[in-house]
């Protein structure tokens, strides 16, 4: 049976020391990434197709070429402040759990029960979706399988990644390292073409001051901003299984939010470069819109291909990350015993990818039905998303309080400041995720209560599964 709050001391010694198998014990992560491999995640994460979709609604909302690169480096500055406060907790407590791990130490198995079960059937899945949606209407225009062509090129997307992960996670990793090289050098094509082959007129321009009909909505660009940074907190999920250790996740932490925030500099001045403000504004596919002014109808295919990249690269490390969940979930709670069994031969947990993809796949079926899938998935993952980052800025109170002795390698600077402010931004994302979306975020909280009925009749389940055993 699971205890309403708190570790067993079986547990918590297990936290003190590196995971990792012991003879003739059930296999478990090991330190078999790199610094590299780390920052490659957490990039491939953060930079997917979401960069190209959301400078136009960041411009709309602002007066002012200045005002629109200055939300880009505020984004970048509020992602830092998450981030130092993630290196607290994750080379305090590192374990393949990630977030998990934090709220059930801080608050106890209940909430981390909801946080695993939300990630399982809201959160990761939701997203992996609603990337591989992305994938499959760009390839649907280059290729068309019929009217269902972005529903199978989707599910597609799901099995293939899935399988790479199964297989192992060398080769997972280096997977992803492949996809990011990939996407890198998209993105360098696409800012090479909007700071040096835009048309003179709109160059000589598009840095000037240029009013938008929705200039005094600033709060609603960085809803866009902060939304394109997310994903940096994936770390956690591998901070069991870095080589370099407790620092290293540090800075492999600190040295990705670095390089997203330069890439979405770049990006976003080349597009203001070639199009100007309120061209940005006006435009339905801003990424496309730069290639065509600058490359011609050529430069749409190919901005095509690069968005896809983009999006497989997120959709391979949300993949990879995800599952760490629904392993710590299923070492935790018998009734899901079967998630948290590792093969130590891929160093992967299997099952817990197996059942990842098929929710997945369970969500991208839905479009089948209805031509508003990817829309209705964006709502139906925001609101949860931000619930539980927040619960995970408080937990970082509520640890420093419960466990004051515990070594803590890097303390967040500024405390309370720093976890503070990480507070306060997570608590407006949660509103404004409720208070600008629809049906999908209602449906998404009814995901969530049915996982609050599911933890009230955990006992009875967990007696059953005993009794049975016996």
């Amino acid at each position: 049976m699971y205890r309403e709050s708190g570790l067993s001391d079986k547990e918590e010694k297990k936290a003190e020391v590196p995971l990792k198998s012991a003879p003739g014990s059930a296999a478990e992560p090991k330190p078999a990434l790199g610094m590299t491999d780390a920052i490659a995640v957490i990039v491939g994460i953060v930079i997917g197709a979401g960069i190209f979709r959301t400078p136009s609604l960041v411009a709309a909302n602002v007066q002012s070429g200045g005002m629109f690169v200055m939300s880009w480096v505020l984004g970048g500055l509020v992602s830092l402040i998450g981030a130092l406060c993630y290196a607290e907790l994750t080379t305090t407590f590192p374990h393949t759990g990630g977030d998990y791990h934090f709220l059930t130490r801080a608050f106890g198995k209940r909430v981390s029960f909801l946080f695993a079960w939300a990630r399982m059937s809201i959160i990761q899945t939701g997203s992996i979706a609603l990337l591989s949606f992305i994938i499959g209407d760009y390839l649907a225009q280059i290729y068309s399988l019929g009217n269902y062509s972005s529903v199978v090129y989707a599910a597609l997307v799901v099995v293939v990644l899935t399988g790479i992960n199964i297989i192992g996670l060398k080769t997972g990793a280096l997977t992803q390292k492949l996809l990011i090289a990939l996407e890198i050098l998209g993105i360098l094509l696409v800012v090479v073409a909007g700071l040096f082959f835009a048309p003179e007129q709109v160059a000589a321009s598009g840095s000037e001051a240029e009013g938008t009909t929705g200039g005094n909505a600033l709060g609603l660009a960085m809803v866009f901003v902060l939304l394109t940074f997310g994903g940096w907190n994936e770390a956690a999920y591998i901070s069991a299984e870095l080589r370099s250790g407790k620092r290293g996740m540090a800075k492999a932490l600190l040295l990705s939010i670095f390089i997203i925030t330069a890439v979405y500099l770049l990006i976003n001045l080349s597009m203001l470069n070639a199009l100007g403000l309120s061209g940005m504004a006006q435009s339905k596919a801003v990424a496309g819109d730069l290639m065509k002014v600058t490359l011609g109808e050529g430069g749409v295919v190919l901005i095509g291909l690069i968005v896809s990249v983009a999006a497989l690269t997120s959709v391979n490390a949300t993949i990879f990350t995800g599952a760490r969940t629904n392993y710590a979930l299923g070492k935790d709670f018998p009734v899901f015993s079967a998630l948290g069994k590792w093969n130590a031969r891929t160093s992967s947990p299997v099952n817990a990818l197996l059942l990842q993809g098929a929710i997945s796949l369970a969500l991208i079926g839905l479009a089948i039905f209805t031509r508003n899938g990817f829309e209705t998935i964006v709502e139906y993952t925001a609101p949860v998303f931000w619930f539980f980052l927040l619960l995970v800025g408080v937990s970082l109170f509520v640890l420093r309080k419960k466990e004051p002795q515990r070594t803590r390698p890097f303390p967040v600077p500024l405390y309370p400041v720093t976890p503070i402010i990480f507070c306060l931004t997570s608590a407006y994302l949660l509103y404004s995720s409720l208070a600008y979306t629809g049906l999908g975020a209602l449906v998404g909280v009814g995901v969530l209560i049915v996982g609050v009925l599911l933890l009230l009749a955990l006992p009875t389940l967990e007696k059953w599964l005993h009794q049975q055993h016996k």
